[in-house]
């Protein structure tokens, strides 16, 4: 059962205010559940600065990707894929967190702070992982806030080839649980491997507009 936790005491900017050639919106605050919660119900999101000491910056991207659940292309060695894994959901959320923060993974963001306060969202029922097994091992998966209809992706790891491309393929049939209920799967950039999968841009206008309706929306069974 999710909780609603404390608003937050700090106040982010508006669009008006957003520069609007810069992702880098907003500098400070914390990481408290109330902040996190309000950050994303904006279409904000943290990342911790490189340098240490520094503020904790949030992201509102010019050109945000997104995957349409219409969208997501599923080759046919996927399709082969996703025969070989079992997904389960919420099992494992720190061992997710932990493997997304393997400091060996090139531009690497996840450090103690973020992952103290994924964990906390989690135990609130906020922040949810989509986990692919294979012979009872976790082989890949995602994490992501879930608010309403809106599934924000924060990371996704494999240790198995594909097992990351199940998790979302899975990902995606959870958030069409209820045909004709908005969804938005907010993936915070496109890279070339997630365009390989379907996700577009949109502009940031765009996204902010879609956003209030899909966290108003009824929340996926999978994450309620």
């Amino acid at each position: 059962m999710r909780v609603e936790p404390p608003r937050s005491d700090w106040r982010f900017p508006g669009p008006a205010r957003f520069d609007p050639d810069d992702d880098l919106v907003a500098a400070g605050a914390d990481l408290a559940p109330g902040t996190l919660l309000e950050a994303y119900r904006r279409g904000l999101f943290p990342m911790p600065s490189d340098r240490r000491g520094d503020p904790m910056l949030w992201f509102s991207p010019v050109h945000r990707g997104v995957l349409p659940l219409d969208g997501l292309r599923v080759s046919r060695s996927l399709r082969r894929s996703v025969r070989r894994f079992e997904i389960r959901v919420d099992t494992a959320v720190p061992e997710v967190i932990d493997a997304c923060a393997d400091p060996r993974r090139p531009a690497g963001w996840i450090d103690l702070a973020i992952r103290a306060a994924y964990l906390e969202l989690h135990r609130l029922g906020w922040v949810h992982s989509v986990e692919a097994w294979c012979d009872g091992r976790l082989a890949g998966g995602l994490y992501g806030v879930s608010i309403g209809g809106l599934f924000a992706g924060e990371s996704m790891f494999h240790r198995e080839t594909d097992a990351s491309k199940v998790a979302l393929v899975a990902l995606v049939e959870l958030l069409r649980d209820v045909p004709g209920e908005p969804r938005l799967l907010d993936v915070q950039w496109q890279t070339p491997h997630l365009a390989s999968l379907g996700v577009v841009q949109m502009s940031r206008r765009e996204y902010l507009g879609l956003l209030p309706e899909a966290v108003a929306a009824t929340v996926p069974r999978a994450f309620a």
